[in-house]
């Protein structure tokens, strides 16, 4: 008689069990975070290798007297207060430019006419930088908060509204005749076919204004402001105060770096959109 480990007889597959599924992920998780912080690493240790051997100048300085400044000035909270004016005024204005973006996006890639109209304002106004306006919105707002938004939002927008337009021109035709075959409403096609369709694009649009929010939001606050990274920078060259400069081009680059992570963890969840880095 054949018994279950014969030849001749289905062999059944074992389902994976807690104790197997566990080292799986704690590999994964060891590959994934491993990897970044052999890349973090080695961007140090390459920063440190040029400071201390081959530029060799005090306006160069090494990560480590970088680091040691930088823990000093969150303790006595000075770098806390400057990042967080930054990221404040980040915030408000890129969610008023993104949700202004998503809008205009939508309707100019739905609805031809609405193209027509508003592509001459889109396609002229967004090759004036942003930068360039931050003397007219003192002029217009003052050196307050207001201004510092108005620019972040004005550098947000136009990004945002390309690619969502770029998102809806896309989807498939199919898409909607099918739904259209289904009895849907111009309504249900454009809030249950074309909003999902396009929130990979939005989202990818939102990204690339956020790299953008941060580059205007530094150079708004070198103008016009009395606090935030870009103050701190301006202070920092002032006073030539080389390891606060390199400690405010850090935190940029952390919080770049923990937003956009943030940015892809979206895409992969809500829009679908996996990459290996994810």
């Amino acid at each position: 008689m054949l018994t279950p480990t014969q030849p001749g007889l289905p062999q059944t597959r074992r389902q994976p069990t807690l104790q197997t599924r566990v080292p799986s992920v704690l590999v994964r998780l060891l590959q994934d975070f491993g990897l970044y912080g052999i890349g973090f690493a080695s961007l140090f240790v390459v920063w440190h290798v040029v400071a201390v051997y081959v530029v060799r100048s005090v306006l160069f300085p090494p990560p480590i007297p970088v680091f040691a400044r930088a823990i000093a000035l969150i303790q006595n909270g000075v770098l806390i207060e400057q990042v967080s004016a930054s990221l404040q005024r980040i915030v408000v204005g890129f969610v008023i430019g993104s949700a202004i973006g998503v809008v205009i996006g939508l309707l100019t890639g739905s609805f031809r006419p609405v193209h027509k109209l508003l592509e001459p304002y889109i396609e002229t106004l967004r090759f004036i930088p942003a930068v360039a306006l931050i003397t007219v919105a003192v002029i217009w707002f003052g050196i307050g908060e207001t201004s510092k938004i108005f620019i972040i939002a004005y550098s947000t927008v136009f990004i945002v509204t390309i690619t969502t337009a770029a998102g809806v021109s896309g989807i498939p035709r199919n898409k909607l005749n099918a739904g259209r075959s289904l009895g849907a409403t111009s309504f249900q096609l454009f809030f249950f076919v074309t909003l999902p369709a396009a929130v990979p694009a939005i989202i990818t649009g939102m990204r690339v204004a956020m790299a953008n929010a941060f580059t205007t939001i530094v150079a708004a606050e070198l103008i016009a402001a009395n606090n935030g990274i870009g103050a701190f920078l301006w202070k920092a060259r002032l006073y030539m105060l080389v390891d606060d400069t390199f400690v405010a081009l850090v935190s940029l680059a952390i919080l770049g770096f923990t937003i956009d992570r943030c940015f892809r963890w979206a895409s992969s969840y809500f829009a679908g959109q996996y990459s290996p880095d994810t």
